[in-house]
């Protein structure tokens, strides 16, 4: 084997490893002798590939970023046609497979968050666009934001493990997201009588 594919098996063994720390341990877990341990990738060769803590959240947060824009493409390609709004129904359906995953890739946020903020600054950007494109296919841009930050919600409180709710009930409510039916300005600003 080449030292570039060497070097990208390793790079890949990092990241999963990384991964089953934040899941097991939390972001203050995420140490290279844990990272070394847990990969059996030597100390040595870890550093080689990231020489900071901040380059292996950089390295997850590239990752993040590949695997829910592989996933958020596929659900496009197989449901996109048939919704009113592609991009709000794209972001719930990855918000949902961020609280699906065993180790969801999602936690480098978080790891993220208590090691170096600056380093969401790409994916605040990414958001802000996101968010844009939402409003501009918004029936109402009220009823698309509540129920893109009802799905954060869900997601970020199962992956801080303080959901009081199922994984059953969790699904349920994401599908009442999923649902566009349910969520026409009409009907969701009127009163129940």
């Amino acid at each position: 084997m080449d030292n570039a594919s060497r070097s990208e098996r390793s790079r890949k063994a990092a990241i999963a490893a990384a991964l089953v720390i934040l899941t097991r341990d939390g972001p203050g877990g995420l140490t290279f002798d844990a990272l070394s341990r847990e990969s059996g990738i030597s100390k040595g060769g870890l550093l080689h590939q990231f020489r900071t803590k901040a380059d292996v959240l950089k390295a997850l947060l590239a990752h993040q970023q590949e695997h829910y824009d592989s996933f958020a493409n596929s659900f496009l390609s197989t449901k996109g046609g048939s919704l009113r709004e592609p991009t709000l129904s794209s972001v719930i359906a990855v918000t949902r497979e961020s609280t699906n995953q065993p180790h969801s890739v999602a936690r480098a946020i978080l790891a993220a968050l208590v090691e170096d903020p600056t380093l969401l600054g790409e994916i605040r950007d990414r958001d802000s666009a996101s968010v844009r494109k939402i409003k501009s296919e918004a029936e109402d841009d009220d009823i698309a934001l509540v129920r893109l930050f009802a799905a954060r919600g869900l997601a970020y409180t199962s992956l801080l493990g303080l959901s009081p709710l199922s994984d059953r009930q969790q699904e349920r409510l994401f599908k009442v997201l999923l649902d566009e039916t349910r969520w026409t300005s009409d009907d969701a600003c009127e009163p129940k009588k």
